[in-house]
């Protein structure tokens, strides 16, 4: 269970519930924009990325015209032009609808 996830010096560190650091990985070019409770969003480039506890890489999608709004639950947002679509953290979108 990811309790927080902060970006600290050149690393991004993976707190539990117990604010114990559980995992970390190299911040190089990746912004932290969500975390959920299970997952955590990363913006990589021009990358959306979704990684685990342990900081392995879930699955990824192209952030083209694309802004990630926030995570919660086991879905995070999307701004996409004038819709908010929610994804799960495979990226697979899940609903859609007017901004």
């Amino acid at each position: 269970m990811i309790s927080d996830v902060q970006t600290k010096g050149s690393w991004i560190e993976v707190f539990d519930s117990n604010g114990k650091k559980v995992s970390s990985m190299p911040s190089s070019n990746k912004d932290v924009v969500g975390v959920a409770s299970d997952f955590f969003v990363i913006l990589a480039g021009s990358w959306i990325e979704t990684y685990d506890e342990k900081c392995k890489k879930i699955a990824s999608m192209p952030s083209s015209n694309k802004i990630v709004r926030g995570a919660a639950g086991s879905t995070f947002t999307v701004k996409s032009g004038s819709w908010l679509e929610t994804y799960d953290r495979n990226c697979k979108k899940q609903n859609s609808r007017p901004a």
